[in-house]
C-alpha cells in the first residue's frame, strides 16, 4: 500500500484511540513518515510507541498545544528538522462539550472555538507557509463535523466552531490554489472510541447511532480512510471541499 509513500504527514490530537491515532496509523500503512502530536505528552508517547512497533523509525512524536502559536510553529519546525519537509497536515484537534446557550459561559464558548477553529487556523497557517516555502504542493485535511450543517441541542459552541472550520477550509483552499496546495475537510458524524464512550451516556449514543444509515457509529479507521484519500494524489483535483463521512449531511 503506497498512497502516501515518502510523504511527510503531521497529525494533531493523535494520542489515544480516536480518529487522530487512526489517521496516523493509516498514513503509516500507506508508506508515509508521520509526526504525531498532542498536548497530552504521556498518551502521545504511548501512541508513538504502539505505532513504532509496526512502523519503526517512520513515526515521530512532538507535543503541541494548538492554542499556542509558538508551539504550533515548533511542531512544524521539528517536522522539517526530522524529516526534511512537510507534505500533509491533518488537523484533528478539537474540543467539545454539552451546554445550553442559556447556561454557557463566555469562557466555555471561547475555549471550544480556540481549540477547534482557531487551532485549525494556526496549524493550517504554519503548514501552508512551510509548503509554499518548499516550492508548492501539499495537502491540508481538516476534521470538521456534520454539526457544522445540522443542529443538535447543547452543541452551539462546537457546531459554530465546526461550521467555521468548513468555511475556513473553502477560503484557505483558494488562497493557496496557485501554489498547487489542496485544502479539504472531512465531516464525521459519530465515530466510536473509548474516550467518547466514557464521556457520553449510553442513551445518547444509542440515539445518535439510530440516526445513522447503517444503524451504528463509524469506526475511527473509516474516517481515517477518507483523510488518507484527501491527503493522497488520488484527490489531486479536489480542493475546498467538505466530505461527509456519514449519512447525516443535513
Amino acid at each position: 500500500m503506497s498512497l502516501l509513500r515518502d510523504k511527510v504527514v503531521v497529525v494533531t490530537a493523535a494520542a489515544g484511540t480516536g480518529i487522530g491515532a487512526a489517521a496516523a496509523r493509516r498514513c503509516l500503512e500507506e508508506g508515509a513518515r508521520v509526526v504525531v502530536s498532542d498536548h497530552h505528552e504521556r498518551r502521545l508517547g504511548e501512541t508513538r510507541d504502539r505505532l513504532a512497533e509496526a512502523h519503526g523509525d517512520r513515526v515521530f512524536a512532538v507535543p503541541c498545544d494548538v492554542t499556542d502559536e509558538a508551539a504550533v510553529q515548533r511542531l512544524v519546525d521539528a517536522t522539517v528538522h526530522h524529516c526534511g519537509r512537510l507534505d500533509v497536515m491533518i488537523n484533528n484537534a478539537g474540543l467539545g462539550g454539552t451546554r445550553s446557550v442559556v447556561e454557557m459561559a463566555d469562557e466555555e464558548w471561547a475555549r471550544v472555538l480556540d481549540v477547534t477553529l482557531t487551532g485549525t487556523f494556526r496549524c493550517t497557517r504554519a503548514a501552508l507557509r512551510q509548503m509554499v516555502a518548499q516550492g508548492g504542493g501539499g495537502a491540508v485535511v481538516n476534521n470538521a463535523s456534520v454539526l457544522g450543517w445540522r443542529a443538535q441541542a447543547g452543541q452551539a459552541h462546537y457546531a459554530a466552531a465546526k461550521a467555521g472550520v468548513m468555511a475556513f477550509t473553502r477560503c484557505a483552499a483558494l488562497d493557496v490554489a496557485a501554489h498547487g496546495i489542496r485544502v479539504n475537510a472531512v465531516a464525521p458524524s459519530l465515530a466510536m472510541h473509548p474516550f467518547l464512550a466514557k464521556v457520553t451516556s449510553d442513551e445518547l449514543l444509542a440515539q445518535l447511532a439510530a440516526r445513522e444509515a447503517f444503524g451504528r457509529p463509524a469506526e475511527p479507521w473509516e474516517v481515517a480512510n477518507v483523510m488518507v484519500f484527501l491527503a493522497s494524489d488520488l484527490a489531486s483535483y479536489l480542493t475546498g471541499e467538505v466530505i461527509s463521512v456519514s449519512s447525516q449531511h443535513a
